[in-house]
């Protein structure tokens, strides 16, 4: 069984930075390395959008939208993924979600709300 935990959501100024982290554990030991794992997030009502993901060992992929001010990293030793988000905007705020999975995700964790004000 593999649980996600994410935290560092808040309230932020526009221009501002804040730091989400995903700690997985679990029976992940032998594919952590090599599945999917990252950030998606989504708005109530909508579907969820992909923000930046580890695809296998070192492949990142970001949305158009966050390239140049968002960067996803991981410690493999903790299983922990993180997604550095920097020069923040309102049109950011949404709830964040950490996935898992072998190509995409099939394992989510609970969410953590991110809200920037103008």
């Amino acid at each position: 069984q593999v649980r996600l935990v994410e935290s560092g959501g808040g309230l932020v100024q526009a221009g501002g930075s804040l730091r989400l982290s995903c700690k997985a554990s679990g029976s992940i030991l032998s594919v952590f390395n090599s599945y999917t794992i990252g950030w998606y997030r989504q708005v109530r009502g909508e579907e969820r959008e992909l923000v930046a993901i580890f695809s296998g060992r070192s492949t990142t992929v970001y949305a158009d939208s966050v390239k140049g001010r968002f960067t996803i990293s991981r410690d493999n030793t903790r299983r922990t993924v993180y997604l550095q988000m920097d020069s923040l905007k309102p049109e950011d705020t949404d709830i964040y979600y950490c996935g898992f999975g072998p190509t995409t995700p099939n394992i989510w964790g609970q969410g953590t709300q991110v809200t920037v004000s103008s």
